[in-house]
C-alpha cells in the first residue's frame, strides 16, 4: 500500500542489520507505535503491525511463498508494499533506510494526546479524593487504564497491579473500611469483572465506598454473545447500590460525580461500565472534570429531639448501663468515650469494631459474642440497659433483646432491624452521642462499674496465662501466638485479619491498644487478610495523620492465604511494608470444629501445604518459620524490623486455639 502523505517525520534505528533472518518478520515498538519489520529477499520493510480486518498482529505472522501471512485469518500482504494481492485493501508501510550500523524506518510525528472521555472520568474521580486503583490492565479496558497512567504519572493517584481482581476488591474495600473514603478496583469485561464480586460484596454488606471500574465489549457487539460478554449490570446486581454504562452520548463527567457521591453517600459499591469503544472519545470541547464542590453536605444531622428525651430518660433509670459500639462508630470513638466516663459504664465492641476502644482503658469490656471474651459476656449478663452505637445486631455478636435497648445508627433501616428496641434514635453517633453527654452531665445516678471490669479482666488474664502452659506437641497453642504479638506488635498498627480460628483467636487474646483492626465482617469471607493489608498499606502512603507512617500486619490461617497467596509478589513489586503473621496448622480448622460440633465425620479438611516461608523468599519476601513458642518473640520482631513484606509463618495446634 503506498506510503500516505505525511507531516514531519523522523527517523529511528528499529533493528540492528543482522538482527532479522531473510524470509523472517519481527514487531518491533517504537514509542507508542508498534511496527511490522520484514526481511525479504534482502529487502527490508516497515507495516503497520496491525491487520485492518481483525487488529491480528501481523508482526506475529509469516512469510509463506513470498506473502506475509495474518497470523489471526490468513489474510497476505505483500511484505514490502503491504499491498493484498488481488484487492484493493492493504497495510500501512513506512520508509526504511538500510544504514552502517542499523535499519532505520521513518516515523511520522506523534501528535500530541487528545483528552478523552477516560480522561475526563479519571481525572474526577481524582477531584473526589480518589486517591488510590488497584486491579489488572487487560484488552477491553485498555483505553481506561491509560487515562489512569496519566493520572498517576501526574502523581495524583497510586497504581497496584494486582495477580487476582478479587485482591483488587478486597483491598478496596479495606482502605473504604479504614479510611471512610472511597477507593477504586479496575477490571476488564467477562471474567475480570465477576472476579471483584467477591470483594464488592464484602464491601456492600459492611458499608464500604468503593468505586469498582470495568470494561466492556463494544456496544456494536453487545447482546449477541461476543468473546468476554457478560451483562455486567445484571451480573453486579444488587452488589452495586449505583451502576451505569458510560455511552458515548453521556455526560462523561456527572457520570463520574454520581458514582463517587453515591458511594460515599450511600456506603457502598457504585460501579461505571466502559464499553472498549467509547474509552478513547475524545472529550467534548470545552468539557471539564468535575468535583465534589457544591455536591455534598455537612453530615452530622442532629437526631429528633423526641429521641433524644427518650434516650436520656432511660439512661437516667438506669444503675448499669452497658455501651455496645459497632464498627459503624469507628470515628466517632473520643465522644463515646466521654460518655462512658461520665455514666463510668462499660464499653465492649461487637468483634468487626474491635480496638475501637483500647482493652486498657478502665472502661473496656472487650469483644462481645463468638469471637469475644467471657468478660463481655459477663457485662451484658450484669447489665440493665443497652447503648448501642452503630452495630446492627447480626446473630454473630449476641446482643441481647432482653435488656431495655438504645439504638442510634445513621441509617434508619438499620434501626430495629432484627427485633424492637425501646428507643431508635435516627442521627449521626457523634452528634447524638455529644447531645446525650450534654443532657447527662450530671453523671446520674449509675454505678461505678470500673472496679468490676477490672476484677473481670484479672481472671480472664489468669485463664490466659493458664492455656500458655498447654502443649502437645503438635504445634504453637493460639494463645501463645497472640500473647508474642501483645508484647511485639506496636501501638499504632494497622491489623487486617482473615476468618477462621485465626479470627477467633485473635478476638479472644489480642488485647488492643492504639491498633486498628479490620476484617471481613458480615460477609465472612476466607482470604480477605493479606489484600486488605495492601489496601491499608495504601493508606499508610498518603497525609491523612491518623493512617500515615503506620505498621502493617495481616493475620491469616493456612486456608485464607492460599485463596491470594500470589499477591505477596505485588506486595513485593511494590515494596509493600507488610508484617504476615500466618498460622498454619494444614487444616481448615474451624470447619473440622462445625463438623464435630453438628456430630458429622470430619472430612475434606486437610490442607497440603508447601513451606510458606521459603515461598516468601522465593517471591522476594523476608520468609520466617516457627515451630516453637519460644521462636515467637524473636521472629515478630524482626518481621516488624523488616523492610518490605515480611512472612512469620507459625506452625500451629488445631485444637489449641
Amino acid at each position: 500500500m503506498a506510503d500516505q502523505a505525511r507531516g514531519k517525520t523522523n527517523w529511528r534505528r528499529v533493528l540492528t542489520r543482522d538482527e532479522l533472518a531473510d524470509g523472517r518478520v519481527k514487531p518491533v515498538t517504537c514509542e507508542h507505535r508498534t511496527l511490522c519489520m520484514t526481511h525479504i529477499d534482502g529487502k527490508f520493510g516497515a507495516l503497520d503491525n496491525r491487520c485492518p480486518h481483525q487488529g491480528g498482529p501481523l508482526g506475529e505472522g509469516t512469510i509463506e511463498n513470498g506473502l506475509l501471512r495474518c497470523p489471526w485469518h490468513g489474510w497476505d500482504y505483500d511484505p514490502l508494499t503491504g499491498n493484498a494481492p488481488g484487492f484493493d485493501d492493504g497495510v500501512e508501510t513506512f520508509p526504511v533506510e538500510v544504514r552502517e550500523d542499523g535499519v532505520y524506518v521513518a516515523l511520522p510525528e506523534e501528535q500530541a494526546h487528545q483528552t478523552t472521555v477516560t480522561d475526563l472520568i479519571a481525572e474526577t474521580l481524582v477531584n473526589w479524593g480518589i486517591a488510590a486503583v488497584w486491579g489488572m490492565v487487560g484488552h477491553s479496558n485498555l483505553g481506561l487504564a491509560d487515562a489512569l497512567r496519566r493520572q498517576e504519572e501526574a502523581g495524583k493517584l497510586r497504581y497496584f497491579g494486582i495477580r487476582h481482581e478479587g485482591a483488587a476488591s478486597f483491598a478496596a474495600s479495606a482502605y473504604g473500611k479504614l479510611t471512610g473514603r472511597p477507593a477504586a478496583c479496575l477490571a476488564i469485561a467477562g471474567p475480570g469483572a465477576t472476579n471483584l464480586l467477591t470483594g464488592l460484596w464484602d464491601a456492600n454488606v459492611d458499608r464500604s465506598p468503593v468505586v469498582a471500574l470495568t470494561g466492556q465489549v463494544d456496544t456494536q457487539v453487545l447482546g449477541p454473545g461476543a468473546f468476554q460478554e457478560i451483562d455486567l449490570a445484571a451480573a453486579f446486581g444488587k452488589v452495586a447500590q449505583w451502576s451505569q454504562p458510560v455511552l458515548q452520548s453521556s455526560r462523561h463527567a456527572e457520570l463520574a460525580n454520581l458514582a463517587v457521591k453515591s458511594a460515599i453517600l450511600n456506603r457502598g459499591v457504585s460501579h461505571l461500565i466502559f464499553p472498549d469503544e467509547v474509552q478513547t472519545l475524545p472529550a467534548p470541547e470545552k468539557a471539564k472534570a468535575g468535583s465534589p464542590t457544591g455536591r455534598l453536605t455537612a453530615r452530622e444531622i442532629a437526631p429528633p429531639a423526641e429521641s433524644v428525651d427518650a434516650a436520656v430518660e432511660l439512661i437516667k433509670g438506669s444503675k448499669r448501663p452497658l455501651i455496645v459500639v459497632g464498627h459503624g462508630a469507628r470515628f466517632h470513638m473520643a465522644p463515646i468515650t466521654e460518655l462512658a466516663e461520665l455514666l463510668r459504664c462499660p464499653v465492649v465492641t461487637t468483634f468487626k469494631a474491635k480496638g475501637q476502644i483500647s482493652d486498657h482503658h478502665p472502661l473496656a469490656g472487650g469483644v462481645l459474642g463468638r469471637s469475644g471474651t467471657p468478660i463481655a459476656s459477663w457485662l451484658m449478663n450484669e447489665s440493665d440497659a443497652l447503648i448501642v452505637l452503630g452495630a446492627s445486631f447480626s446473630n454473630h455478636t449476641g446482643i441481647t433483646p432482653k435488656r431495655p435497648t438504645i439504638q442510634v445508627d445513621y441509617d434508619p433501616m438499620i434501626l430495629g432491624k432484627f427485633h424492637k428496641v425501646d428507643v431508635p434514635v435516627w442521627g449521626e453517633i457523634g452528634v447524638t452521642v455529644a447531645l446525650l453527654t450534654a443532657r447527662l452531665a450530671s453523671g446520674g445516678g449509675t454505678e461505678d462499674q470500673a472496679p468490676q471490669i477490672a476484677e473481670r479482666w484479672q481472671i480472664w488474664r489468669r485463664e490466659k496465662e493458664r492455656r500458655l502452659g498447654e502443649e502437645r506437641g503438635r504445634g504453637v497453642s493460639s494463645s501463645a501466638v497472640f500473647a508474642a504479638m501483645n508484647r511485639t506488635v506496636p501501638e499504632d498498627a494497622i491489623i487486617a485479619v482473615d476468618v477462621g480460628n485465626n479470627a477467633y483467636s485473635f478476638g479472644r487474646y489480642f488485647e488492643c491498644t492504639r491498633q486498628s483492626v479490620l476484617m471481613s465482617g458480615y460477609l465472612g469471607s476466607i482470604g480477605f487478610a493479606y489484600p486488605a493489608a495492601m489496601g491499608a498499606w495504601a493508606a499508610t502512603l498518603e497525609d491523612d495523620p491518623r493512617f500515615a507512617g503506620r505498621p502493617v500486619i495481616a493475620v491469616s490461617g493456612d486456608g485464607g492465604f492460599g485463596q491470594y497467596m500470589g499477591e505477596i509478589t505485588t506486595a513485593v513489586k511494590y515494596g509493600m511494608n507488610i508484617t504476615h503473621v500466618l498460622l498454619n496448622n494444614s487444616e481448615l480448622g474451624k470447619i473440622s470444629k462445625e463438623q464435630r460440633a453438628g456430630d458429622w465425620d470430619v472430612w475434606q479438611t486437610s490442607l497440603h501445604n508447601p513451606d510458606f516461608a521459603k515461598y516468601a523468599e522465593l517471591c522476594g519476601a523476608l520468609g520466617i518459620r516457627v515451630t516453637e513458642a519460644s521462636e515467637l518473640d524473636a521472629a515478630l520482631e524482626r518481621g516488624l524490623a523488616h523492610e518490605g513484606p515480611s512472612t512469620i509463618e507459625i506452625v500451629t495446634d488445631a485444637d489449641l486455639v
